[in-house]
């Protein structure tokens, strides 16, 4: 993981000194797209569930490719869509437990914080498609921004550990778990500061109780979101 955050941060850095001065080493080009390129940061919760609460910081990373198509002459309205990875870590209190792999999986909350780690690790494939509003010029490309979109993100992988002392718990490809999940999000900023938040509009989970509630929990990430190119 640690590994995976460096390389995101190289290219952010990267990307970041060539959009400061990609102007001065190329000609102005009156059919420019915005934002190809985006990795973002996020702290990540779930909601909606009554009795849930986060134990430790729960780290995301997104990073993708996007296909910018300006929709007026000035290319200042645009839609765009693409593909992206996003990497979610969910540090909480709700434990899964079972026999030897078996289902259904049985759920409950952590009476205490007196454990190691009791953590989610989700891989998605995500597809977004969002609406776009900038104050770019063929000339100037430190601009504001407003992009506001809905991503569809398909479930490749997912972990589960629970660790205390000796006991050790390990849980991989839970069938309680959507494999399909969506939501909507926006992105507000200036030049290479943005912000961003994601608000899941369905269930991480397509089955499984904790305390006689069906698990109904969404996804809200929130943090920071840099474009490349």
């Amino acid at each position: 993981m640690r590994l995976l955050f460096s390389i995101s941060f190289f290219f952010l850095l990267f990307g970041a000194f060539a959009q400061e001065k990609k102007d001065a080493i190329k000609p102005v080009d009156s059919l420019y797209r915005e934002d190809q390129f985006y990795v973002n940061f996020t702290y990540n919760k779930l909601q909606n569930l009554k009795g849930i609460s986060q134990t430790k910081f729960s780290p995301g990373l997104c990073l993708g490719v996007l296909r910018d198509m300006p929709i007026n002459k000035s290319r200042t309205f645009a839609i765009a869509t693409g593909l992206g990875y996003s990497f979610n870590i969910f540090d909480n209190n709700l434990q899964v437990s079972n026999s030897e792999n078996s289902t259904p999986n049985s759920y409950s909350f952590l009476a205490t914080a007196n454990y190691n780690a009791n953590q989610y690790t989700l891989h998605y494939l995500d597809v977004p498609l969002e609406i776009r509003w900038r104050t770019s010029t063929p000339a100037d490309h430190q601009f504001w921004r407003i992009y506001s979109g809905f991503k569809m993100s398909y479930l490749i992988s997912d972990s589960y550990k629970y660790v205390n002392g000796d006991q050790n718990v390990s849980i991989h490809s839970n069938p309680d778990l959507n494999k399909l999940v969506y939501g909507t999000y926006l992105t507000i900023g200036w030049n290479t500061w943005n912000l961003y938040a994601y608000y899941g509009l369905n269930s991480i989970f397509k089955s499984g109780e904790v305390n006689s509630e069906k698990m109904n929990t969404s996804s809200f990430n929130i943090g920071l979101q840099f474009y490349i190119l």
